[in-house]
């Protein structure tokens, strides 16, 4: 991971007169959609990029030991070794950014990834997931048994309610006492952006999670009704940027739920490098939020380097 946000004091005069022009960016969000996609070589190249920045996530009630075994395994093995191989990338190491889990299947996951000999980190979503709606005693406690159990990165939710309310004091206290209850994990804080009554809200709530300490902020529990979107995400990494301008720290961003196809994560990407610049293009600082879209990316992957689309039995472990 790069150099942690040590997280700063409350400063509320960072957000006290914020104004999101909401039509500009839904206009910049639609020409974001229009993008032209890269092809070839370069598609190959943008998707696999893409591959090292996915937590790879099952977050179901029927989990099961077997299920995050194979679940681990894939994130070992994202690509089939013939297809990396024919472009040359088979010995280049080529994993997911990460293994997201509920708490309870932590400690299976760190097994299974122990036994396969992979330093692959596992993230535990935490805090009264996805909800929020649950006593700090409780969410505290859970972020102590998640690290203790293995993970090395928490994926915290934030009460909605302190954001709908403006109680930003209690917004920060909350998020800092997360933050210190991860100890060296590292601290994703998921916003529920879908839950935030307006883009301005977005964008305070992302600057309060910063100063509080957060290593990354995160739009969406993938549980709520409106996910990550391209006008949520051009103002989270605005805010980013600021804040980065204000204190010289760097924090990741994670977009998650929704995202299905290898277009979308290209589009991810490219966002990403415009907003935020090439040194945000790494696992330490990107990552998607995603259970789903590594089938579309290898899918792609296989028509790249066969001419043709696999049969459903080509890529049974997707």
């Amino acid at each position: 991971m790069a150099q942690r946000n040590p997280g700063t004091k409350l400063e509320l005069g960072w957000i006290s007169k914020v104004y999101v022009n909401r039509p500009e960016v839904v206009r910049h969000a639609e020409q974001i959609k229009k993008w032209r996609t890269v092809k070839g070589n370069w598609q190959a190249a943008w998707l696999l990029k893409a591959v090292t920045c996915i937590d790879l996530t099952t977050l179901s009630g029927d989990d099961t030991p077997s299920s995050i075994h194979r679940l681990c395994f894939k994130a070992k093995h994202p690509i089939r070794e013939d297809l990396l191989k024919a472009l040359d990338m088979h010995d280049k190491g080529i994993t997911v950014g990460a293994v997201c889990v509920y708490p309870a299947r932590v400690t299976d996951a760190v097994n299974a990834l122990k036994a396969a000999g992979c330093n692959i980190p596992v993230a535990s979503v935490a805090a009264g997931f996805p909800s929020g709606q649950t006593p700090l005693e409780i969410k505290l406690a859970e972020i102590k048994l998640a690290v203790q159990y293995g993970a090395r990165e928490i994926d915290i939710v934030i009460s909605r309610t302190l954001v709908l309310t403006g109680q930003w004091e209690g917004l920060y206290e909350e998020i800092r006492q997360c933050r210190e209850a991860c100890g060296e994990a590292h601290m994703k804080t998921i916003l529920s952006t879908g839950e935030l009554g307006s883009l301005a809200n977005v964008y305070k709530a992302s600057m309060i999670a910063m100063m509080a300490g957060s290593d990354f902020i995160k739009t969406s529990t993938g549980k709520e009704v409106e996910n990550a979107t391209f006008p949520v995400g051009v103002v989270m990494m605005r805010a980013i940027k600021e804040f980065y301008w204000q204190t010289g720290y760097k924090v990741g961003f994670k977009p998650a739920g929704g995202i299905r196809t290898a277009k979308e994560a290209i589009t991810w990407l490219m966002l990403v490098k415009e907003e935020l610049g090439v040194e945000w293009l790494t696992p330490e600082l990107f990552r998607l939020g995603a259970s789903s879209l590594l089938e579309d990316i290898e899918r792609q992957i296989f028509y790249h380097v066969t001419g043709s689309y696999p049969l459903q039995h080509d890529l049974a472990m997707a």
